[in-house]
């Protein structure tokens, strides 16, 4: 079986203790793309310290929602890029134009256009990504059998949950309570640090 079979689009990539990169430390990643070049994805549970109002001010943009929500970082890769999350409510309306469905009642868009139009009169809940992960040929599903990530089916209330405890649900979804994962530290030199 090829790794382009072994995951199903979109999915939940969820960190595993071991994994200490400080970008993916227990983080929790909606995987929109996985081929034999390359997967992509978005963490969905880190919060930058910017706002969506200095951002939109900054593109020339109005900001209708509230001046405190803060945008999201979306992972290393190109963080000068946004990417906007938003609740599709009714099915049968139709996607703003440069917007796909991601998730059965989430939409996805860096289309510029979809952005001013969103920002004007913001959905509740909105999140604006900046940047993304990505992983080259293989990559992923190596880090995956070397256990640096469980997977799990991914749904509205995840992706738009409470992100500080995005991580804890997630598991949770898959049957893992966190307290039972070990703790890991980061090692120095190859030993443990304390």
């Amino acid at each position: 079986m090829s790794d382009t079979v072994a995951l199903e689009i979109p999915l939940l990539l969820i960190a595993m203790p071991q994994v200490m990169d400080p970008f993916f430390h227990k983080s929790v990643i909606l995987l929109v793309h996985h081929d034999e070049e390359g997967s992509v994805g978005f963490i969905l549970n880190r919060q930058t310290e910017i706002t969506i109002a200095d951002i939109m001010q900054g593109m020339d943009l109005r900001w209708g929602g509230t001046s405190d929500k803060v945008a999201h970082f979306g992972g290393p890769v190109q963080p000068q890029l946004g990417t906007v999350l938003y609740p599709r409510d009714d099915p049968d309306a139709p996607l703003l134009e440069g917007s796909a469905e991601v998730v059965s009642g989430v939409a996805i868009t860096q289309h510029i256009g979809d952005l001013e139009q969103l920002a004007t009169e913001p959905p509740h809940p909105l999140l604006l990504l900046l940047g993304y992960a990505g992983w080259g040929a293989g990559q992923l599903m190596e880090e995956i059998l070397r256990n640096d990530w469980l997977t799990a089916p991914c749904n509205r209330d995840l992706i738009f949950g409470e992100p500080t405890t995005r991580w804890e649900t997630a598991l949770a979804t898959v049957g893992v309570d966190p307290a039972s994962l070990p703790s890991w530290s980061p090692t120095v030199d190859g030993e443990e640090a304390n």
